[in-house]
């Protein structure tokens, strides 16, 4: 490959070396567009000269601003709300029925319905008959059974009240504009 830009002169006279800044010379700093401030004589060190570090004004903010946007909830969709309601109800029903096993077990463990069975049993019974017997009444089956029949109409009614208040709502947006909501950003 040949050099297209003419032969380089040496650096110096004895070749190799790079030419050397006289002793006094500080070295090139380009302009700035604003200066900065001269920092006050008691807090201003070397350091800060050198950086030439700037300063905020005394007058500016220094936290920053929070945006805010005014929104309005104008229509709530009926469809998205019931899907919605009807997750939350199933797991709300799930809930429903883990809570009556445990508080069950909890009871059964502690002997509560062997002594009110006992109880009762005593109050209701006759020499002919032993009267009501709670324990087979309120055993763990007969307990979930009825749970679960109580979490599935629960599913379905607050299935069904969750639409329905979607389609109340908007109706009543249509007439007073809907629900303002002020949102923030957090920074």
């Amino acid at each position: 490959m040949t050099e297209t830009r003419g032969p380089k002169p040496p650096f110096g006279k004895t070749g190799g070396e790079p030419p050397r800044k006289p002793a006094g010379q500080q070295p090139y700093r380009p302009p700035q567009a604003y200066q900065a401030p001269a920092p006050a004589p008691a807090l201003a060190s070397q350091d800060d000269d050198e950086s030439g570090m700037r300063f905020p004004r005394t007058g500016a903010r220094t936290t920053p601003r929070t945006r805010k946007a005014r929104l309005r909830v104008a229509k709530a969709d009926p469809w998205s709300v019931m899907k919605v309601s009807f997750l939350l109800s199933i797991a709300l029903g799930i809930c429903t029925v883990v809570a009556a096993a445990v508080l069950w077990m909890v009871m059964d463990a502690m002997g509560v319905f062997s002594t009110v069975g006992g109880t009762i049993s005593e109050a209701t019974g006759s020499n002919e008959s032993n009267g009501f017997d709670l324990q087979s009444f309120l055993s763990l089956p007969r307990v979930l059974i009825f749970t679960s029949v109580v979490a599935v109409i629960d599913v379905v009614l607050a299935t069904a009240l969750a639409t329905l208040g979607a389609f109340i709502y908007n109706l009543s947006a249509g007439f007073v504009g809907g629900v303002e909501l002020t949102l923030a950003e957090d920074e």
